[in-house]
């Protein structure tokens, strides 16, 4: 189980670490974007705007509806797709912000992400869908590269080494 973890969490460091810090920044910026405006505004976090009243862990009541909408398999479980997909833009923003379990959001951002442009913003043109596009290439990188050098990631798998 140690060693699943260990590849799982091992980030792939850039031969410079001005390097990892630029990949660091544009994690954060993102990660706190997810978390902060698009996740919150869906799912209740301590952050959520009051006006939405929501409570913690909980999906706005509008968005099942938005995701059932979608058809398919989304129009059988909408509350439990609405719920992952808020779950990964809110606290998989977190988690991706601070590098911590980087691969497994980036992968829940990614999927996120593909199902909010096909399904959601197609219709809407290119600068509909550019920021679900920019958080999907962001969510690309980073299932390869991991945390990189500046994120927890990288600290539990030094120590996890010793």
């Amino acid at each position: 189980m140690k060693s699943i973890l260990q590849i799982i969490i091992q980030p792939v460091l850039q031969k410079h670490w001005i390097a990892d810090l630029f990949f660091a920044a544009i994690r954060f910026i993102c990660g706190m974007l997810l978390a902060i405006d698009f996740g919150a505004s869906k799912f209740g976090m301590p952050w959520s705007p009051a006006e939405k009243n929501l409570s913690f862990l909980e999906v706005v009541d509008w968005f099942p509806e938005d995701v059932a909408a979608f058809g398919g398999i989304f129009a059988v479980a909408p509350t439990f797709f609405a719920w992952m997909g808020a779950f990964s833009e809110a606290v998989g923003g977190l988690f991706l912000a601070i590098g911590f379990k980087t691969r497994v959001f980036s992968f829940l951002i990614g999927c996120t992400m593909l199902v909010a442009i096909f399904f959601q913003k197609w219709g809407q043109g290119t600068w509909g869908m550019l920021p679900a596009f920019g958080f999907l290439w962001v969510s690309v990188y980073h299932c390869y590269l991991g945390s990189g050098r500046f994120g927890l990631d990288y600290l539990i798998h030094r120590y996890l080494k010793k």
